[in-house]
C-alpha cells in the first residue's frame, strides 16, 4: 500500500525531529497559564501539538499547510468533477503532500475494499428505541465495530510499541471505510425507509454516501465532497479532536477513542450548533412567512440578542474574520441555487447580522463560521435534521463522518510518535487564591 510505505518512510526523520527537540528545548516555555485559562477551559493554553491542521487568526484553517481554498484547487478530482476527492484530502492528512490523482484513487479503493460493514451493526442500530438520537446510533455504530480492531489484536498479541501506528492506520481505514453506509443508514432509519444500501463499486466515497441517502441528484456528491473536506480536522485543542486525542493516549483503539471524539460532538456548544443555525433560520422564515426585508430580518436579530441569546453560527474562538468554510459553502449555493429561499436567508443574514453584532459591541468576532450555513445547502437537497417528532441530530453526524478522517489521521501520528497518555495536574481554588494572594503581595 502507497500510503502505508510513504508514512513509514517519513516516520524516523519525524521521531528523530522530536527527540531532537525536547532534548535540547525541552525546557523552554511556550507560555504562561493564568488563572483565568485555568477556571475558562484552558482556553488558548498552547500545551498541544498537532502537525496536520493549524487555526489561523486571519486565514482561517489550514490542513497540512494548506487553505480552505488551495485545498479546492489543488486537491485532485475526477474529470468532470467539481469538487476533489475526499481519498485525496485523507492521503493529504496522513501523509503531508498533495497527492497524483492515482494516489487519491488508491486511498478510494482502500476504502471500498474495507467498506463493508457486518450485519450486526445494522441489527443494533434497528433494536435501539425509536427515542435515541441520530448521534447515539452514529457513536454506537462506532462501539459495535471495535470487536475488530486490528491495533486491540497486534497489542494482546505483543507488538512492538513502533509498530502501533500500522494497526491504528488499518483500523483507521477500516472505520471511515465504513461510515458513509453507517451514516447514510441512520438517516434512512429515522427518515425513510430504513433499508440498507450497498456501496456501489464505480463511485467514490462522498458519491457513495450521495447514493445511499437517497439523493438523486448529482450535485449533492458535490457538495458532500466539499462539505466532507471543509469539516475534517480543526487543530487539536476543539472537543471532539481533543477528547479523540486523549483517550487515544491510553493506547485505546481508535473505535473506542473517536467514539469518545463523536460523544463531545454531540454537545449544544461544539457540532450541533449547525442545527441551531438552521433552526434560526426557519423560525425566521416562519415569521415572515418566507424572505424577510433586510429591516425586517435586522429587526429579528435584535430581538435574538435583546432577548439574551445569541445567533447561531457567528463567532468563533479563534478566527477574526469569515470563516473561509463558510466562503466556500456560500459560493456553492451562490454558483448552484442562489433563489432556494432559506439559502437566500442564510445569505441575507451575513450581510445584516455583522454589522447588528459590530453595534451591539459585546462580540469579539462579528463574523460567521461553518455551522451559519451548511444547514441551508443540507436542506436545499431535502436532507432533514428534524423528525416528525422535533428530534434533532442528523447534521451533527454528517459533521461525525468528516471529523472521523481528521481525528484519525491525528491518532496514526500520535502512534507513530509516541505521544505519552495525556495527564495535567490538577489545582485546589485555595491552591489558586494562594498563589494570586502571594503575586498581589509580591507586586
Amino acid at each position: 500500500m502507497v500510503l502505508k510505505e510513504k508514512i513509514a518512510a517519513s516516520i524516523p526523520a519525524w521521531r528523530e525531529r522530536v527527540k531532537k527537540l525536547l532534548n535540547e528545548s525541552g525546557d523552554v516555555k511556550v507560555g504562561e497559564v493564568t488563572i483565568r485559562q485555568v477556571y475558562g477551559g484552558m482556553r488558548d493554553v498552547e500545551s498541544l501539538v498537532t502537525d496536520i491542521s493549524y487555526v489561523d487568526p486571519t486565514e482561517g484553517i489550514r490542513l497540512r499547510g494548506f487553505t480552505i481554498p488551495e485545498l479546492v484547487e489543488k486537491l485532485p478530482r475526477r474529470p468532470g468533477d467539481r469538487m476533489p476527492l475526499v481519498g485525496g484530502l485523507y492521503y493529504l492528512l496522513l501523509v503531508g503532500e498533495i497527492p497524483s490523482l492515482a494516489e487519491a484513487f488508491e486511498v478510494e479503493n482502500e476504502w471500498k475494499l474495507r467498506s463493508e460493514v457486518p450485519d450486526y451493526v445494522y441489527e443494533i442500530l434497528t433494536m435501539m428505541p425509536e427515542c435515541t438520537q441520530p448521534m447515539t446510533l452514529f457513536t454506537q455504530a462506532i462501539l459495535s465495530l471495535q470487536c475488530q480492531s486490528v491495533f486491540a489484536q497486534q497489542y494482546d498479541a505483543g507488538a512492538r510499541r513502533e509498530d502501533y501506528w500500522e494497526y491504528m492506520l488499518e483500523d483507521s481505514l477500516n472505520l471511515t471505510a465504513k461510515l458513509p453506509a453507517i451514516a447514510a443508514f441512520i438517516y434512512n432509519l429515522k427518515f425513510k425507509d430504513r433499508k440498507i444500501q450497498s456501496v456501489d463499486p464505480d463511485l467514490d466515497w462522498s458519491a457513495n454516501f450521495a447514493k445511499m441517502m437517497g439523493v438523486q441528484d448529482p450535485l449533492y456528491a458535490e457538495l458532500s465532497r466539499l462539505f466532507f473536506i471543509i469539516h475534517s480536522d480543526h487543530e487539536s485543542g476543539n472537543v471532539s479532536a481533543h477528547a479523540t486525542h486523549m483517550v487515544g493516549s491510553t493506547l485505546s483503539d481508535i473505535y473506542y477513542s473517536t467514539s469518545a471524539g463523536i460523544n463531545g460532538l454531540a454537545g449544544p456548544l461544539h457540532g450541533r450548533a449547525n442545527q441551531e443555525a438552521l433552526s434560526w433560520l426557519k423560525d425566521v422564515h416562519e415569521k415572515y412567512h418566507g424572505v424577510p426585508s433586510r429591516e425586517e430580518l435586522k429587526e429579528f436579530a435584535w430581538e435574538t440578542l435583546k432577548s439574551g441569546q445569541v445567533i447561531p453560527g457567528y463567532g468563533h474562538a479563534v478566527l477574526r474574520k469569515t470563516d473561509p468554510r463558510f466562503t466556500a459553502q456560500l459560493e456553492f449555493g451562490k454558483s448552484n441555487f442562489p433563489e432556494d429561499p432559506i439559502f437566500k436567508l442564510a445569505s441575507m443574514v451575513y450581510e445584516i447580522v455583522p454589522e447588528v453584532l459590530i453595534e451591539q459591541g459585546k462580540a469579539k468576532n462579528p463574523w460567521p463560521n461553518v455551522d451559519a450555513i451548511s444547514g441551508s445547502l443540507q436542506q436545499h437537497f431535502g436532507i432533514q435534521d428534524q423528525d416528525e417528532k422535533g428530534m434533532y441530530g442528523f447534521y451533527t453526524v454528517l459533521f461525525g463522518v468528516s471529523r472521523t478522517l481528521g481525528v484519525s489521521a491525528n491518532a496514526v501520528w500520535a502512534r507513530a510518535l509516541g505521544q505519552p497518555i495525556e495527564r495535567p495536574k490538577s489545582l485546589t481554588t485555595a491552591m489558586l487564591e494562594e498563589i494570586a494572594a502571594k503575586e498581589r503581595a509580591a507586586a
